[in-house]
């Protein structure tokens, strides 16, 4: 079970990296796109934020989900589930400063899950 555990940490914490990357891209993008608008427009491309996303909800089905099983919480995979709704819903509004707040807030919430779970595993 310990080694379980360990594993699944390093789970979170690559999911937690993931969502630093995803806080990274989303304010460049919005400050490329204000200043570069050619070369923000690669960073809008919603191959980038799907992929982004596909990757989140694989480590998050993974270390969230696992957590469950390793030490019985639901609170970590809730959080971390709505996160990812949060997430996902971003994509379906148009490109601007209300995405990227929404999208900002799902990755924040999905982060926070990932750490509880980390936490709790320790």
């Amino acid at each position: 079970m310990f080694l379980n555990a360990a594993r699944n940490v390093g789970i979170d914490r690559l999911a937690i990296g993931l969502s630093g990357l995803c806080l990274v891209h989303c304010v460049a993008t919005a400050v490329l796109v204000l200043v570069l608008a050619s070369a923000g427009g690669f960073l809008v491309d919603p191959h980038i934020h799907e992929i982004g996303l596909a990757l989140a909800i694989v480590l998050g089905a993974l270390g969230l989900g696992r957590g469950i099983f390793d030490h019985g919480y639901m609170m970590p995979s809730s959080i971390g589930g709505i996160g990812l709704g949060t997430m996902a819903g971003s994509l379906t509004m148009t490109h601007g400063i209300e995405e990227v707040v929404v999208s900002v807030f799902g990755v924040l919430v999905l982060a926070l899950g990932h750490d509880l779970n980390r936490r709790a595993l320790a």
